[in-house]
């Protein structure tokens, strides 16, 4: 199956074909780095990783632009009431967004630009438009002139006089129509300027990601994408200032993800679903949830919906997310057991392992694993279907695991079974590495935690071992209970007591 992706420019799933044969370039709207990154910020970079490997997966040469928004008003303004420089405070918070990709698994991303070091290009651009009767000079600003782009609103089928703009600004400051928007500003008091043809000033939030997608990507790239709050007026007005300067077609495909929603309690004692938004102040924090469910847990979750759909981020959902992504875990435990060696990270997958195995006892196994895979890119060929590529994953689990108990591999370990169950397990991991599943020790997840915290879970495990032998069965329920409310599971099993994080 051909690879299909729904373009937000025309409404339909059209047939990847890139700008450059073999070579993909994408573009993704970066953070404005005015206060520590939330989870919302996560979203995208998670979703084109996945989106990158799958197209490395496929053969494609790829390069991933993700800019810095560190020229902003909400930066200048947080700037002002922190009593910290913009600078100061862009970095610091560049920093903290960096860590979190970083442990998240994002680390495609091949270049990330800033604003403040791309004015010349910007400058450049807001000349052109000049030139070409786009644009417009007044009172130190630069305005891109709306009613000269015949097309305006193409994207997002928006209307020119749907642009949110007041009259008095158009007086104010020497625009010529309300829709207008700036590309250049003239310099205010305490905030960073530099030096431009119409005097000191900054740009403006739209004309840097055109100048830097265009610098690195070419005045024509394959996708652009975003959140769906950026689609009006953000990326309406990029393609707008961005074809009108090179008369080409800016970005072949644009791809919108969903906006992550939080459940909230109104004023009246109701619950209700809303936009996670800095400027509501209903965020949460990405570190600090990672910190408490594990980079890979959060990134099987965002990775759970179609990217195109609203991430309902509840802690029903969460808890969802960890008891899927126990079933892998659970799984690779169980080879671990079987073998009495931890699970490899490389290894011989069903494929490479099917010439040996099709004509015996394993070749159900076999012809059934290599079934799913093609599932799982035809998923991934629709469209980018995460969601729908974990579930195939899911159903793979499940057969991997009956063919254990039908085989009774835990009991008899008969060599060759437990070859065949190994090549189908490591055609699931890697399939998942597809995604950028797995990357931790998926087998033992409690290895990465402190000595401290393992130290304290085997004296519980032993407390509850010690009243369970004194038939103290209350006291015994009372300490798993009380494990799994703060989302810790015990399992007994004949070798003894593990734990493990739901």
């Amino acid at each position: 199956m051909s690879l299909r992706v729904y373009n937000t420019l025309t409404r339909e799933k059209e047939l990847f074909e890139p700008v450059h044969p073999g070579r993909v370039g994408i573009y993704l709207c970066g953070p404005t780095v005015y206060k520590p990154p939330h989870i919302g910020h996560m979203v995208g970079p998670v979703i084109f990783d996945a989106i990158k490997r799958y197209l490395k997966y496929k053969g494609y040469e790829v390069m991933w632009v993700v800019n810095i928004t560190d020229v902003e008003d909400k930066l200048i303004d947080a700037s002002v009431k922190l009593n910290v420089p913009v600078e100061e405070l862009a970095s610091r918070y560049t920093h903290e967004y960096m860590e979190c990709l970083s442990l998240l698994g994002v680390d495609g991303i091949d270049r990330f630009p800033k604003a403040s070091e791309h004015i010349q290009e910007i400058i450049e651009m807001c000349t052109t438009l000049i030139e070409k009767d786009h644009a417009y000079a007044a009172e130190g600003n630069v305005y891109f002139d709306v009613s000269r782009d015949a097309d305006y609103g193409k994207l997002s089928n928006r209307k020119v006089e749907q642009q949110e703009s007041g009259l008095r600004e158009v007086e104010s400051s020497g625009k010529r129509n309300p829709s207008d928007f700036v590309l250049w500003k003239a310099a205010k008091p305490g905030e960073p300027t530099w030096d431009s043809p119409w005097g000191k000033g900054r740009p403006g939030w739209h004309i840097e990601c055109s100048a830097m997608s265009m610098k690195y990507l070419g005045r024509t790239f394959d996708m652009h994408g975003g959140g769906m709050d950026l689609l009006f007026p953000h990326h309406e007005n990029e393609l707008a200032q961005s074809e009108s300067t090179t008369d080409q077609p800016f970005a072949r495909f644009w791809m919108h993800n969903g906006l992550t929603r939080i459940r909230t309690k109104s004023k009246s004692g109701e619950w209700a679903d809303e936009k996670m938004s800095g400027s509501i102040g209903n965020v949460v924090s990405a570190r600090d949830l990672i910190d408490r469910h594990g980079a890979d847990m959060l990134r099987y979750f965002l990775l759970s919906t179609h990217y195109r759909r609203p991430i309902e981020f509840t802690d029903e959902a969460l808890a969802n997310a960890r008891k899927g992504l126990a079933v892998f875990q659970r799984l690779f435990e169980r080879l671990e057991r079987i073998t009495s060696k931890p699970f490899p990270t490389e290894g011989t997958d069903i494929e490479r392992a099917a010439a040996t195995m099709m004509e015996t006892e394993q070749g159900p196994l076999v012809r059934s694993i290599i079934g799913f895979k093609m599932k799982f890119l035809e998923m991934m060929d629709d469209d980018f279907n995460t969601a729908g590529a974990i579930a195939v994953m899911h159903e793979m689990a499940g057969e991997i695991n009956s063919f254990i108990e039908k085989n009774r591999i835990d009991r008899e370990k008969q060599p060759e079974m437990i070859e065949a169950a190994m090549a189908a397990t490591m055609t699931l991991r890697n399939i998942g590495g597809i995604l950028g599943l797995f990357r931790q020790s998926a087998a033992r997840p409690q290895a990465v935690e402190s000595g401290l915290t393992d130290q304290l879970m085997k004296l519980l495990i032993q407390l509850r071992a010690d009243a369970r032998q004194q038939k103290n069965f209350a006291m015994a329920d009372a300490v798993r209970k009380g494990l799994s409310e703060i989302g810790i599971t015990l399992e007994d099993r004949p070798e003894g007591t593990i734990w493990r994080r739901e």
